[in-house]
C-alpha cells in the first residue's frame, strides 16, 4: 500500500456513523457500544479508557502531576492543565449563534445542543438531558446495583451517596452551596458553626 493511500484509509464503525484515522481510535469507541468499561475500585464510577480511569483514580489519591509551567498550578489530568492554559493564553470556543464563549470545547458542544435541540433520551423512561453524562448520571438508578448502610440499611443508587450518608453517622454533615450551576458538597463537623467558615 503506498503512502498516499496510507493518508485515506479509515477505520469505520459498523454501528454508527463515526470513524477514525487509526484502528485503535476504533477500538477504543467500539467500547461505547459493546458496554466495557474500566472500574473504579474506590467508588463507582466506571470509563471507557484505561486513560481515563487512570486520571480519575488521582482524584482519591490526590496525585497531580501535570503543572502549569507558568503559575505551578498542577493538575490530575493533562487535559485540566491543557484547558488550566488556556486562562494564560485567552484561547476561548465561541458559539457562532449566540456569541458565549467556552474554555472547554466539550462545554461549547453541550451549550450547542441548547440552540439544536438535541437531547440524549433514556430508554427506560420518559426524560431526555442536554449531556451524555446527565443521562449516564440518570441511568444509575436503572442498573439495580445498591449500595447499602451497614448501620442503618438505608440504600442507594451510587456509592458517592452513601459515602455522604456515612457522615451523618460519623458526626460530619455537608452543606451543598451553589456555584455556577453546579454543586459544590463541603463537609463540615456538626460542633463548627457556619461562622467560622466565613
Amino acid at each position: 500500500m503506498d503512502t498516499e493511500t496510507k493518508k485515506r484509509v479509515r477505520y469505520e464503525c459498523k454501528q454508527c456513523d463515526k470513524s477514525y484515522n487509526y484502528r485503535s481510535g476504533l477500538n477504543y469507541h467500539i467500547r461505547i457500544h459493546t458496554g466495557e468499561r474500566y472500574e473504579c475500585k474506590q467508588c463507582d464510577r466506571s470509563f471507557n479508557y484505561r486513560s481515563s480511569l487512570n486520571s480519575h483514580i488521582r482524584t482519591h489519591t490526590g496525585e497531580k502531576p501535570y503543572k502549569c509551567k507558568l503559575c505551578n498550578k498542577s493538575y490530575s489530568s493533562r487535559n485540566g492543565l491543557h484547558s488550566h492554559k488556556r486562562i494564560h493564553t485567552g484561547e476561548r470556543y465561541e458559539c457562532k449563534q449566540c456569541g458565549k464563549s467556552f474554555t472547554q470545547k466539550c462545554s461549547l458542544n453541550s451549550h450547542l445542543r441548547t440552540h439544536t435541540g438535541e437531547r440524549y433520551e433514556c430508554k427506560q423512561c420518559d426524560k431526555s438531558f442536554s449531556s451524555r453524562s446527565g443521562l449516564n448520571y440518570h441511568m444509575y438508578q436503572f442498573s439495580g446495583k445498591r449500595y447499602e448502610c451497614k448501620q442503618c440499611g438505608k440504600s442507594f443508587t451510587r456509592k458517592c451517596s452513601l459515602n455522604y450518608h456515612m457522615r451523618t453517622h460519623t458526626g460530619e454533615s455537608y452543606i451543598v452551596l451553589e456555584k455556577s450551576r453546579r454543586k459544590t458538597i463541603l463537609f463540615i463537623r456538626r460542633n463548627i458553626g457556619l461562622n467560622n467558615l466565613i
